[in-house]
Parts: C-alpha cells; sequence; structure tokens
C-alpha cells in the first residue's frame, strides 16, 4: 500500500455538520464572560460545571453506545464538537481524557460491570479520568514503566509513582499503565492497565506549578494501595498492546492542532484594525492558514480510520507531531510580528494571551508523546529503521 493511500482526503458528513451551529451558539453564551487568556487553556482549563452542562445536552460520551449513556453517533459527530469547544477555548479539561479515551477504552476491553459502571457517569459528566502512564524515570518510554501492581486475595496491591497526570487532583478515577510480572527490562511483557480510584487508603496526589503559573500538571503516589479484581482492563499482561491503541486517539484530535487558536484569533481581530495591519502579518496569516489547512484534512482522515476499527498509530503519529509544530510556532510568530515594528495599541488582552501561549508552548511537543519518540514511530512506519 503507497503511504498516500493511508492519507486519502476524508469530508465530514452533513449530519455530523449540522450540529455545529447549536453547539456554537451554546458555547458563545455559557462561556461569554471569560476572557481570551483564560480561553486559551482550552482542554487544559477546568470547569465541572461545563462539563455537566454538556453531559445535559447529550455531547459527552456522543459515540458512545446508547445502552450505556451515549449518543450512539458516529466518530465524526463527536470531532465537530471537540473542533467547536478548541475554537473558542471552551474549558473542557474536567472531563477531556475520560470522554476522549477512557471510556472508548473500557468499552473496547472492560468487562460488562465496568461499562455499566463507570461509561454512564462519563456521559453525564460525572465520572473524571486521568492518565497514568508517564513516571520520573521513564518518560516518553513507556515500556520501562516501574510502578506495580502485586496480584493478591484482594486483587492487586498497587506501589509506584506517575507524573504528568493531568488534572488528577479534579478526578476521581486513572487508568494506569503499571508491570503487573516480570522487571522492567522486560519491556513490552508483563504490562496490564489497571482502574485506581483517587480516593483509595495510600493514594497521594500533588499538583506541580508549571511555568504559566497553572497546576494542572500532577504526581501520583501509590504506597499499598488496594485495588480489587475488578480493577484490571482487559487481559493481564496485554497492557501494551491496549495502551498503544489508546494513544491513536490522544494523538490524532483537533487538539493537536489548535492549542495556539484562541490566540491566533486574537491577533487576527488585531492585524484587521488599521493600527494592526502590515504586509508582514497578512504573510503571517497565510502562512499559518496554509499549515493548518493540510493538517486538519489529515486529522480528519485519521478519524475515518478509527471509525473504521482500524488503528492508525504512524498517521496519529505523523499528525502529532506537525501539529505540535505548527502549534509552538504560532506564538513564536505572532511575538516576533508584533515586536519586530513599531506597533501601537497593541490590546492588552492580546498580549496576556499571547504571554501565557508562549509559556505553556514548551509543553505541546511533550504531552502525547514527545517529538523524538514520534519520529521514530513514523521512521519504523516508512521503514527506514
Amino acid at each position: 500500500m503507497s503511504t498516500l493511500d493511508s492519507l486519502a482526503l476524508t469530508r465530514i458528513p452533513a449530519e455530523d455538520e449540522a450540529l455545529r451551529a447549536e453547539v456554537r451558539a451554546f458555547l458563545q453564551q455559557a462561556i461569554q464572560d471569560l476572557p481570551a487568556h483564560i480561553r486559551a487553556r482550552s482542554w487544559g482549563g477546568y470547569s465541572s460545571e461545563l462539563s455537566r452542562q454538556l453531559g445535559q445536552k447529550g455531547w459527552l460520551g456522543i459515540t458512545l453506545p446508547t445502552q450505556y449513556g451515549g449518543g450512539g453517533r458516529s466518530a465524526f459527530t463527536r470531532y465537530v464538537l471537540v473542533e467547536e469547544f478548541l475554537a473558542c477555548g471552551a474549558p473542557v479539561g474536567s472531563h477531556w481524557i475520560a470522554d476522549r479515551q477512557s471510556a472508548p477504552l473500557i468499552l473496547k476491553y472492560g468487562t460488562e460491570a465496568q461499562k455499566q459502571f463507570y461509561i454512564p457517569r462519563v456521559c453525564r459528566g460525572e465520572a473524571f479520568f486521568c492518565i497514568g502512564m508517564s513516571e520520573p524515570n521513564a518518560g516518553s518510554d513507556l515500556a520501562s514503566v516501574k510502578t506495580r501492581a502485586v496480584p493478591n486475595e484482594q486483587g492487586f496491591l498497587l506501589n509506584g509513582q506517575k507524573i504528568w497526570t493531568t488534572n488528577a487532583h479534579h478526578c476521581q478515577y486513572m487508568i494506569a499503565l503499571v508491570r503487573t510480572s516480570g522487571s522492567a527490562e522486560d519491556r513490552h511483557k508483563g504490562l496490564s492497565q489497571v482502574i485506581v480510584d483517587l480516593s483509595l487508603p495510600g493514594v497521594t496526589v500533588r499538583p506541580i506549578e508549571d511555568l504559566s503559573g497553572d497546576s494542572h500538571f500532577c504526581e501520583v503516589f501509590f504506597d499499598n494501595v488496594q485495588l480489587g479484581a475488578d480493577a484490571l482492563i482487559g487481559a493481564e499482561g496485554q497492557g501494551w498492546e491496549q495502551v498503544t491503541a489508546e494513544l491513536a486517539f490522544e494523538r490524532s484530535g483537533p487538539e493537536r492542532l489548535f492549542s495556539s487558536i484562541v490566540l491566533f484569533d486574537q491577533w487576527l481581530d488585531y492585524v484587521r484594525t488599521p493600527q494592526g495591519r502590515s504586509e508582514s502579518a497578512r504573510q503571517l496569516a497565510g502562512k499559518v492558514l496554509t499549515q493548518l489547512a493540510p493538517l486538519r484534512a489529515m486529522s480528519v482522515s485519521v478519524q475515518e480510520k478509527l471509525t473504521q476499527g482500524a488503528s492508525p498509530i504512524v498517521e496519529a503519529a505523523l499528525v502529532k507531531e506537525l501539529g505540535t509544530t505548527l502549534e509552538q510556532m504560532i506564538p513564536a510568530a505572532i511575538a516576533d510580528d508584533l515586536f519586530a515594528r513599531d506597533v501601537e495599541d497593541v490590546p492588552v488582552e492580546l498580549l496576556l494571551t499571547l504571554k501565557y501561549v508562549t509559556e505553556a508552548s514548551p509543553s505541546f511537543s511533550l504531552r502525547g508523546g514527545t517529538r523524538d519518540i514520534l519520529r521514530g514511530m513514523i521512521a519504523r512506519g516508512l521503514g527506514l529503521r
């Protein structure tokens, strides 16, 4: 198969596009009082109240089966929702992980009891999940994780540590990649996924303040945490296969393209004014849009493969690598444009938004897999290593 075959253009179906206007109108009303520098946090922002409102509208778990409280719609319906959430900077971080990957993972690998318990709560905006993958001495090398869940009579005894667990301090649950047999030297063998109730004795969550002043990153410690046998997702020892499939959901969506979009829109508003307009700004706007359009087309094409039940790991890595490169370029280029010429009356809100995105942008190429890891995956997929 040609590499081009895996990137065939796909159009979002009309019935899914039809939802866009309703979602946009709702969000304009719901977040009208949030300034741009707050909206710039978007899927890193947090509002449990907004998540509950979206659940009441039926916009969480939109692709999940109706028997579990979902909407039973296509993945393209969710794609439209996510684009609208990100485009306006809705603070959707509370339910983000649960809706994007935790509930679909449970649907695919979980027991019937797990599906009945967790998925309806996710769809109502009542159950929030964080990701327990990275560790202090593992980072993006997930195969070397050392957090261990030892089988015992009650289920599993969990010990270890996770880091960069976004919004763990606001979440009720974590899906953790742990070692249930063997050692870190065994790499992919012996890894499993477990659901951890973060209210259990022995769990400690500590927020980490980042450069921008936010504290959504957390480190989580497990000290003899007793899990039930029903904490295991899927088959014991199959965690690596499960987590790599999960990462395709994490790496290919609009969130890998639009993390700087609120800033870009704020800057465009300024460029449209007489004092902000310049030839260099016009060229920069064109440069961003000519990169964004094909990247979005790639992202939609990966979405089509996911709807067909495929696991487009390499294609998702391509979207993530190229998308985060553009996301990081936008604040740097806007800063160069604003400060390379003698401009006056730059709106304070634009400067505040630029400050936040500039401080946050180094993380764009780290979260969801570092640039070097992704490039290695792409090279292997192309048969180059």
